[in-house]
C-alpha cells in the first residue's frame, strides 16, 4: 500500500469528536464519496487487502449503512456476492440474528 494512496483517502474523511455523544469520534465519509478518485482509491486499497489477506472468500457482508456504500463495489471487483447486514426487523424474509457492542450502544 502506498502512503500516497492512503493519504488520498484519509484526507477525505472528516472527524467529528464527541458525536453523537462525548468520547465517540465520528468519521464522516461524505467528502470521500463526493470525490471519485478518492473513492476509487479506497476500493482499490480494500480490494488489495482482501485479496492478500483472504484468498478464498465467498461474500462481502456490509453493515448498515456505510457497509452498503462500500461493500457492493468491493464485491463486484472481487466477483463475489454482497450480503446486507441490518438491524432486526429491517429486512424481509428469513434472517440471522447476532448481537454486538458499539462505543455507545448494543
Amino acid at each position: 500500500m502506498s502512503e500516497e494512496r492512503l493519504r488520498r483517502v484519509r484526507d477525505r474523511v472528516r472527524p467529528f469528536p464527541d458525536f453523537p455523544e462525548p468520547g465517540v469520534l465520528f468519521r464522516d465519509i461524505s467528502p470521500l464519496l463526493k470525490d471519485p478518485v478518492a473513492f476509487r482509491t479506497l476500493i482499490d486499497l480494500l480490494e488489495d487487502h482482501v485479496r492478500a489477506s483472504f484468498p478464498k472468500i465467498d461474500f462481502i457482508a456490509g453493515l448498515d449503512s456505510r457497509g452498503f456504500l462500500l461493500g457492493p463495489p468491493l464485491a463486484q471487483r472481487l466477483g463475489i456476492g454482497f450480503v446486507p447486514v441490518r438491524k432486526k426487523g429491517k429486512l424481509p424474509g428469513p434472517t440471522e440474528c447476532i448481537s454486538y457492542s458499539l462505543e455507545y450502544g448494543k
